[in-house]
């Protein structure tokens, strides 16, 4: 008799969500995304595991040919009492040198930023997807709003033929 080897779990090969920038893809017209790698302290990781991060706040930053994300808040991490971090220090992101060039130069292009997406575990590693974005203005928000409300509506009324 052989065994049968098992199958690893969904959730090994699926990236668990940690926290999202909900206002990110309304205030701005995403035009590319990049995984990163984020250099962390041991009680950074922990608290990021408790789910205790936020990046509303936050943006990336281009200084020296690296990519830092600025602003993030990762509280503390009540049980590493000395060995503790500052919750709003900047952290340096991981990236290929190319990649960091290509949107090193599209955020010195006018109207455009670079921001945090998602921060999220992908094998055991933190990882932040960051975006080159344009800001978008208030009359853009509003027809995106419309647009989205006009096909939910469409949805339903498909839904109700049925």
């Amino acid at each position: 008799m052989t065994k049968k080897k098992k199958n690893k779990s969904s959730s090994a090969t699926k990236p668990s969500v940690v926290c999202r920038n909900r206002k990110a893809r309304y205030q701005y017209d995403i035009l590319d995304e990049l995984e990163c790698g984020i250099v962390l302290q041991g009680s950074e990781v922990k608290s990021i595991r408790n789910g205790k991060m936020s990046i509303d706040e936050a943006y990336v930053r281009v200084r020296g040919g690296e990519i830092w994300l600025v602003g993030a808040h990762i509280a503390e991490y009540p049980q590493a009492a000395l060995a503790n971090h500052d919750p709003l220090r900047p952290r340096k992101l991981l990236a290929h040198k190319r990649q960091i060039q290509k949107f090193a130069q599209a955020a010195e292009q006018k109207g455009l930023t670079l921001i945090p997406l998602s921060v999220y575990f992908s094998r055991g590693f933190v990882k932040v997807r960051i975006a080159i974005a344009r800001g978008r203005k208030l009359h853009d928000k509003r027809e995106k709003l419309r647009k989205e409300a006009d096909r939910r509506e469409m949805r339903q009324q498909l839904t109700r033929r049925r």
